[in-house]
């Protein structure tokens, strides 16, 4: 028979099979419509991918949401600022933090208008938006270079004068902001931190911004550039003790989730969300100024879509697969950490710092997820101090979650860390100990799980004859083992560790100084 001339010859690849196996079961089409119980099968499985990727991608907005929910729930209310005035001790669950600086931390609510941030001198300051996205830095690596500075904060839709000079101003995408600084004590007599938290409560400073005021001249006013008014009243902030305080700061792994991250949708303008993110949670019904209301069917979709997200991003979170390129050390090494493979914005890696200046790596156009969920699933705060290669600046940092032997740590037997003579850390080192469950310091009748150069809020540890540092990781500590050499574990606990370089010198960048592996004793 002559060929039909009226029809276009279809390529096989472009048609779509009457029945499909695939790992949700059997799909089935009457040439290419779905046909019996597809369609509902494929969007229950939509429902389930959504959830999953919405829990995945969102950890770093309800973190910080469920921080700020922890302190009001615990009194500390926006513009207040916790202090740590005897150190971070483990009581507090926090992700990750240290027991070696002078923490103070504050959410500011710019929804009336700027505010001013007067900053102490020798900080490691941070401030980022509710969506973990950088603002800014102050202190030692911000624009005040560690002097102390005066930063304007300017929350979104504000179109009102601001200053010709004066301040720092920095701009924020959402009305809440978060404050996380850290002050050093290494310089203090016996590493005390008595001074450093009178130098912060002298110098700390949170007022509202008065516009026409210091920053803009009168010239600026008689030519009709700007209004003209009184200078501000600097104010001190409200300061709440933090240290021995036990409260909650780490965010739900269940269904609660969703819910704070639909509230922290409801807290902020929708222009604050990049839309392709708010994409995903919206298909779920987490929409601004929408009810967020899953019927049962959905509900029991998310139940185990944040269970299978958890454990996804527990999986990136604790671990240093060799595919992701997170492993800091060439070879058979436990040590990693997930900046290096996207930096802050986990997108390309930190630049090389060369003697011509910054040689920044080619830009991929692509966001690193599995190195921002990794991150934000065990850590707070973003900011580029936290990965440059810049020495005697910052702090950096390095995580085990497995022994020489590439096992889990168990929280009943005893190990043993070498740290290598010329430790690379200008300022201090320490070594912390982390609860697997809640990434928040480890809790035994050691208040505080940490071993370091500072001889506060525990011994300093001892060098061995030929320079190199021994640390016991145990239930009870080894008869030879001096007190600032040990740390306590809790036999009934799995934990992780964070070595921490204040200041870091060229051997950690260069590599030519190396962490030891914890080694299994007994």
């Amino acid at each position: 028979m002559p060929a039909d001339v009226t029809r276009t010859l279809v390529p096989q690849a472009i048609t779509t099979p009457s029945r499909v196996e695939a790992g949700i079961g059997a799909l089935e089409f009457t040439d290419g419509y779905p046909a019996g119980e597809t369609a509902e099968t494929l969007r229950d499985h939509l429902d389930y991918l959504h959830g999953v990727e919405t829990f995945m991608n969102t950890i770093q907005g309800v973190s910080l949401y469920a921080m700020r929910k922890g302190f009001l729930d615990a009194g500390i209310n926006d513009g207040d600022v916790l202090m740590f005035s005897e150190l971070m001790d483990s009581r507090s669950l926090f992700l990750t933090a240290n027991a070696d600086t002078v923490y103070y931390i504050s959410f500011l609510d710019l929804s009336d208008g700027p505010l001013v941030l007067e900053t102490p001198p020798d900080a490691l300051g941070l401030i980022d938006d509710m969506w973990f996205r950088w603002v800014t830095d102050f202190g030692l690596p911000g624009a005040d270079r560690g002097q102390g500075g005066t930063y304007l904060l300017v929350g979104p839709g504000y179109d009102g004068p601001l200053p010709e000079g004066g301040y720092y101003v920095r701009h924020s995408r959402t009305h809440h902001v978060w404050i996380g600084a850290r002050s050093f004590i290494n310089e203090n007599p016996g590493d005390e931190p008595g001074p450093t938290v009178d130098l912060i409560k002298e110098r700390l400073k949170i007022y509202p911004y008065a516009a026409g005021g210091v920053g803009s001249s009168i010239g600026a006013y008689l030519t009709g550039k700007g209004p003209l008014g009184q200078p501000a009243t600097p104010a001190s902030p409200r300061f709440v003790e933090g240290t021995g305080l036990a409260f909650n700061t780490v965010p739900p792994n269940d269904f609660g989730h969703y819910e704070m991250l639909d509230a922290l949708v409801q807290l902020e303008p929708a222009e604050a969300l990049d839309t392709e993110l708010a994409g995903q949670f919206a298909a779920l019904g987490i929409v601004k100024d929408e009810k967020f209301a899953p019927d049962t069917r959905l509900r029991k979709i998310l139940d185990e879509a944040v269970a299978v997200g958890n454990a996804a991003s527990r999986t990136l979170g604790m671990g240093a697969h060799p595919t992701e390129g997170f492993r800091y050390y060439e070879g058979d090494s436990a040590w990693w950490i997930s900046l290096w493979v996207g930096g802050f914005e986990f997108t390309n890696p930190p630049p090389e710092i060369t003697a011509d200046g910054i040689k920044p790596y080619p830009d991929k156009g692509a966001r690193r997820l599995h190195s921002r969920t990794s991150f934000l699933y065990t850590a707070t705060g973003i900011t580029p101090a936290m990965c440059m290669r810049l020495t005697g600046v910052g702090s950096q940092y390095l995580i085990a979650n497995v022994d020489a032997a590439g096992d889990p740590f168990d929280g009943a037997k005893t190990y043993r860390l070498r740290l290598p003579k010329d430790i690379p850390a200008a300022r201090f080192w320490s070594l912390t100990l982390y609860d697997n469950q809640t990434r928040s310091m480890l809790q035994t009748p050691q208040r505080y799980p940490r071993a370091g150069s500072q001889e506060y809020p525990s011994p300093a540890a001892e060098a061995e004859a030929d320079g190199s540092t021994v640390i016991y990781l145990s239930p009870a500590r080894p008869d030879d083992a001096a007190p600032g050499n040990w740390i306590q574990t809790d036999p009934e606990k799995g934990w992780f560790v964070l070595l921490r370089l204040y200041s870091p010198l060229p051997s950690f960048f260069d590599k030519s100084w190396r962490a030891g592996e914890i080694e299994l004793v007994t």
